[in-house]
């Protein structure tokens, strides 16, 4: 060894080393570092796609709970609409001839009792609910058709508020229970158009007109209080 090389103190040499450490770092810790900050960011993107999926699945079953309930009361008015048709149809045919009972529905569409054509129906309705043609029949005591019934057994939506002639719906548990019967003997009112189809008006009630020769009786007036 020459006398002019100069021999690096240990302090010297620590100051170097600190000096690199603090410019490049170490390379491993560098990795290491790098990762884990990489897979947090991978987590918190995994929630955020997490509870995004879980709120979109949420609003689309309240969607389709809202949808579904909707479509549901739709066909509860159209079975009505068309259980009453088939009411008034009946009564039709059972008070314009010997008091018979239709003894399929497809006498509502021509009465084989008349020689010419008379209907009572325009067409035979299919059952909202099913979706067939297919009805429940309720059978008179003289074997004819006295009423129908939807074959669903489903619960209905509509449990209340129903029209006087269907006041008997109200608390059924399934739709099988909506029996739309004529009855002469417990008839009181005329059946409802329920549901009539759009551009329909009810005819209004002529008032009943005095025979001539009579004279109209004023109702009797009370006094009003204090004056007595």
């Amino acid at each position: 060894m020459r006398s002019n090389d100069v021999i690096p103190s240990p302090s010297l040499r620590s100051r170097v080393n600190s000096a690199k450490n603090l410019l490049f770092g170490n390379g491993k810790s560098r990795f290491f570092g790098l990762r884990a900050q990489n897979d947090r960011q991978a987590g918190f993107t995994y929630l955020t796609v997490l509870f995004a999926v879980a709120f979109m699945g949420l609003g689309l079953a309240l969607t389709g709970e809202v949808w579904h309930t909707a479509l549901t009361r739709d066909r509860e008015l159209q079975l009505l609409y068309s259980g009453n048709q088939y009411r008034r149809a009946i009564e039709r045919y059972y008070v314009s001839g010997p008091r018979q009972y239709p003894r399929t529905l497809e006498d509502l569409l021509r009465d084989p009792r008349k020689p010419g054509t008379e209907r009572y129906l325009r067409k035979l309705y299919f059952d909202p609910l099913t979706g067939k043609s297919e009805w429940g029949l309720v059978k008179a005591p003289d074997g004819g058709i006295m009423g129908v019934y939807s074959l669903s057994e489903d619960s209905p939506k509509k449990v209340a508020g129903f029209a006087f002639a269907n006041r008997e719906f109200e608390g059924a548990a399934k739709y099988s229970d909506w029996k739309f019967l004529y009855n002469p003997g417990t008839q009181q009112v005329p059946i409802p158009q329920q549901g009539a189809a759009p551009g329909t008006q009810q005819v209004p009630i002529p008032q009943q007109l005095p025979v001539p020769g009579t004279r109209q009786v004023p109702p009797a007036q009370l006094p009003v209080p204090g004056t007595m």
